[in-house]
């Protein structure tokens, strides 16, 4: 086939066309276990809301990249996609909208598969996995009941995050500045009876695991460390005065040990009534009552700092070695989720401390002294009276006793002992990373496979029982608690032990538990993921294979190239690396780490635009500057992420019919680095899509050339030609390869485009140095839009696709230059800029720059002292 040379671009048709010719020869088909190297690219999978955004669109077009490359260099690619099923949202949509979140769920799945496929993106669809589907889930409920036999999953009365809105507990890692993170209001404590998954058991490794992550963002890696929150010190006891009670403290800085005033106790402490005094009591319980009402007052984003407040509780303790008692109070800065919830308080080393100190007339007693920088190995003295902050730094024990003179590295260790045998406290590590709670009282998520039977306990269900099928017949009344409570047919079944009546939990996962292996099913199919019924319960066989095929998950893992926003980094992306390790030690894997490499893509943005009378409005509801609906003049806001609240959103449904999907990506990818935040702009929309068709007529022209002889190198303007081509060949392999510096490896196709076009317009213009060009262009546009240069490939004479040809390879030697520049410098000075030939020796370049008219003039007969080259770069006479 053949382009004519007045044919027009026509995306929709064009699309549409290689859509097709995908799907029917299984384009992006793969089976793992072939010989040759593997390369599994992944983006987060996405919630099914209904609609794709520009965020999609921007996140699936650089993987699609990334794959399609891989895939073109040789490689077996993996490239799944699924659904993020379970979720609150379908709950809500279902109440709201009277519609059951099964049906409005699969719904959505529909519309967006059919919205990606849109795109063109390069996926193996026999892989798709859904989280709400049974067959699934049957496997996540398979593996928690071995991680309850192995202690890794374990029930237990506890205070819990909750949110009345979601009516639900959250993970601490869900909890946003003491908000919900779904729906942003306040979170309280609650006390319940949970299931939780021992995360903390793999702290260390967690932790550790992180130092082989070179392919991670430090970022990411950082915001990890902060949260596992490794702390090393020692834990201390500090008996309460005239009571049984006894307050322990963990302190990472034992050796301040002995400057302790006071302590400090969370409001929400098991020993605060205990402990507080009659005549106390009214002020403690006011306080802490106002405490509750303030937190539950508290939105997210606020940033005004919290003033320290306290109340004594009229009761004392007394620290090791017998020194004087310690008032304790009550304080709105301690946490009970940290730590012990009571802290030892230094006020002469602590800020915290001290400001509560200064506030409540309280001792402040210096132990640590800093040393004397104008006078080494001296000290420099601290007078309380007179310190206007505390000294947190490191220094020399003083007015600690048999510690006295020792370093505070030193002294740490020596307390430490000294406790331990006093009895008194012991060397502890902590961590701020807390067992994650997975129970959740909602419906639409996966049901936790667990009866309880009055004469047996809590039972798991047995392999061969399971799955435990969410019922769809249920009633969501938007009242709170789990609506599988009020579900009598769910709730009485039978225990599986003694046969006796019994009930079925009624909590559900956490969804991140369905987002923590999915990897993992894209790696390995369920060769039964269409059964229904009872064709669901497992096999004997399956049972003894487990939920994969290890042949099949250890070739494809790890992820080679993971995507997704920052905003997983202590959410999704822990949960996944702990779900990895712990199906590793259940014998189901052999690798310790999901995700080899991570990219951390940047957000779609755009200004805002609000009307005094209609509020919020859609860019389509703007006209030079003015509200449609009402003609007035509108305000413009600042740039910021795309959001349905705030309509600052551009339907990619629109954009692609008016454009097509290639114009979409390419501007995506274009406009600003993977990983930063993309401004939309709709001119640069306009840009790519005429670059596009500016593309479509270079191969029409080049399609037209006559035939010229092998040989014809073009002359110069040819030569120059063939150099820039095998330069682009070069820069977008390597851009697209490592950094995945997408922008650029775009406008360096975009500079080879210009070059060929200005090539073809000049006198000298040969098709047998322009087509080789152009073929080029085409090559490298393919993975950014690949409709139109499959197309073009085609028009081209190419039989076979080009998502089945390979990648072009390039020629060091064509890619030289033949002359560079060199810089001319005088005593350092830049004085004059030649061109030279590429291959010039030391020799050469240096009679070269001292010839120059310039160099000459700045030297003023003046004998250089001396000459230094660097080849290739400059050269810099001195005198």
């Amino acid at each position: 086939m053949g382009v004519g040379v007045d044919a027009r671009y026509e995306p929709k048709v064009v699309e549409a066309k290689w859509q097709a010719r995908w799907r029917e020869a299984a384009a992006f088909r793969v089976a793992g276990g072939q010989p040759g190297k593997k390369f599994y690219c992944l983006e987060m999978f996405p919630y099914p809301s209904g609609r794709i955004h520009m965020g999609h669109v921007r996140n699936y077009a650089i993987g699609d990249v990334i794959a399609r490359l891989r895939r073109r260099q040789g490689f077996h690619v993996l490239h799944p996609m699924g659904w993020d099923a379970f979720g609150m949202p379908a709950e809500n949509a279902a109440i709201e909208r009277h519609i059951h979140p099964a049906k409005w769920t699969r719904t959505n799945i529909a519309y967006m598969r059919a919205q990606l496929d849109q795109l063109g993106l390069s996926i193996p669809w026999e892989r798709e996995v859904a989280t709400c589907d049974p067959a699934y889930y049957r496997w996540e409920q398979l593996l928690f009941t071995q991680m309850v036999e192995r202690g890794i999953a374990y029930k237990r009365y506890g205070e819990v995050n909750w949110c009345d809105t979601c009516a639900t507990v959250l993970a601490n890692e869900q909890v946003e500045e003491g908000a919900c993170w779904r729906c942003g209001k306040p979170v309280r404590l609650k006390p319940l009876d949970q299931w939780f998954l021992k995360i903390t058991a793999y702290a260390d490794e967690l932790l550790a695991g992180l130092d082989t992550l070179d392919g991670w963002p430090e970022r990411v890696r950082t915001m990890q460390r902060n949260w596992i929150g490794r702390s090393e010190g020692a834990r201390i006891r500090f008996p309460v005065a005239d009571s049984a009670a006894v307050i322990e403290v963990f302190t990472t800085r034992p050796d301040t040990l002995f400057g302790v005033t006071f302590l400090s106790i969370a409001p929400e402490h098991p020993l605060v009534e205990e402990i507080t005094s009659a005549a106390q009591r009214p002020a403690v319980a006011a306080f802490r009552e106002r405490l509750a009402r303030q937190r539950a007052e508290a939105r997210p984003g606020d940033e005004v700092e919290v003033e320290k407040e306290g109340v004594f509780t009229g009761a004392y303790a007394l620290p090791p070695g017998g020194r004087e008692q310690v008032p304790i109070f009550v304080a709105n800065f301690v946490l009970m989720g940290y730590g012990t919830g009571a802290v030892m308080a230094v006020p002469a080393h602590d800020q915290r401390d001290f400001d509560f100190a200064r506030k409540y007339h309280l001792p402040i007693r210096p132990v640590i002294l800093p040393p004397d920088p104008d006078h080494p190995g001296a000290l420099l003295p601290l007078d309380p009276a007179t310190m206007t902050a505390a000294y947190e730094e490191e220094g020399v024990m003083a007015a600690s006793g048999e510690f006295d003179n020792l370093s505070s590295a030193a002294g740490r260790q020596a307390v430490v002992r000294w406790l331990a045998e006093r009895g008194d406290g012991r060397a502890e590590v902590t961590y701020r990373l807390r067992d994650w709670g997975i129970s959740r009282q909602r419906y639409w998520g996966t049901p936790i496979p667990v009866v309880y039977c009055a004469t047996c306990g809590m039972q798991t269900v047995p392999a061969a029982e399971l799955p435990v099928v969410l019922p769809e017949d249920v009633a969501l009344t938007g009242a709170g608690g789990s609506p599988l409570a009020a579900c009598e047919g769910f709730v009485h079944t039978l225990c599986p032990k003694c046969g006796g009546p019994a009930r079925r939990e009624t909590d559900t996962f956490d969804t991140f538990i369905e987002s923590s292996w999915y990897f993992l099913r894209y790696a390995s199919p369920d060769p039964r993921r269409e059964a229904t019924g009872d064709a669901l319960r497992f096999t004997p066989e399956e049972l003894a294979r487990g939920p994969f095929d290890r042949a099949a998950v250890d070739y494809w893992m790890a992820v080679d190239q993971y995507i997704g926003g920052i905003e997983h980094a202590v959410l999704h992306l822990l949960y996944a690396r702990f779900f990895t390790k712990v199906l590793r030690d259940l014998g189901h894997l052999g690798v310790d780490e999901p995700f080899a490499r991570l990219l951390t893509q940047g957000m779609v943005c755009k200004e805002t635009w609000r009307c005094a009378d209609h509020g919020w409005l859609l860019p389509e509801e703007v006209t030079e500057g003015r509200c449609v609906r009402c003609g007035v003049s509108a305000e413009r806001g600042r740039v910021t992420k795309m959001s349905k609240s705030k309509k600052n959103v551009v339907d990619p449904d629109a954009l692609i019919d008016r454009y097509g999907a290639d114009t979409a990506r390419l501007f995506s990818l274009f406009a600003a680095p993977p990983e930063r935040d993309l401004e939309w702009n709709e001119e640069g929309v306009e840009g790519c899509y005429r670059f596009l068709g500016r593309v479509w007529r270079l191969v029409a022209q080049v399609v037209t050339l006559p035939a010229a002889t092998a040989d014809t190198d073009g002359g110069e303007a040819g030569r120059a030609l063939t150099r820039r081509l095998h330069q682009t060949i070069r820069k977008v392999t390597r851009d697209c390869g490592e950094e995945f510096h997408l922008n650029t490896a775009i406008a360096a196709i975009m500079e080879l485009a210009n070059a060929a076009q200005s090539y073809l317009a000049g006198p000298a213009g040969t098709g047998a140095v322009a087509r080789p060009a152009v073929e080029g262009i085409v090559h490298l546009l393919n993975p950014f839009a690949p409709h139109l240069t499959e197309e073009l490939w085609a028009a081209l004479g190419h039989p076979a696709p080009l998502y089945a040809t390979p990648w072009p390879g390039f020629d060091e030697e064509l890619a030289k230059e033949e002359t560079i520049e060199l810089v001319c410098q005088v005593n350092g000075k830049v004085r004059s800029r030649l061109s030279v030939a590429a291959n010039a020796g030391q020799a050469a370049l240096e009679a070269a720059a001292l010839a120059d008219p310039m160099v000459q003039k700045w030297l003023a007969g003046k004998r250089p002292r001396k000459v230094i080259v660097v080849p290739g770069r400059l050269v810099n006479v001195v005198v």
